[in-house]
């Protein structure tokens, strides 16, 4: 039974937003390497030493590159998405569309 929403358009969805994603994650790697410089303040107070631990780790849990999120759950949830998307309907939808459209003359 085919499906009745289009896989096609779920699947420029999740590109737009890894685009979007993509563009956001360049200024989250400078937030990080502010706070990681920040971090070796001298003297720094460990009350304040962990709102830039804090900020670190939020980062890292967005974008990855720590070794506990080593993707990052934005990308993680868009490597899910798109492998829960039935390929042969996604196949079907990318053919159907190479033929292009046409009117329905009822």
């Amino acid at each position: 039974m085919p499906i009745r929403w289009s896989a096609l358009k779920v699947t420029k969805a999740a590109d737009m937003i890894e685009e979007y994603f993509n563009q956001a994650a360049k200024p989250l790697e400078q937030m990080r390497a502010v706070a990681q410089e920040a971090r070796r303040i001298p003297n720094l107070p460990l009350y304040i030493d962990q709102y830039f631990a804090r900020v670190l780790s939020e980062v890292s849990r967005a974008i990855g590159g720590s070794q506990w999120e080593p993707v990052g759950r934005y990308r993680a949830t868009l490597d899910v998405l798109r492998k829960a998307l039935p390929e042969d309907s996604l196949k079907a939808e990318r053919e159907s569309a190479k033929r292009g459209t046409t009117q329905a003359l009822f």
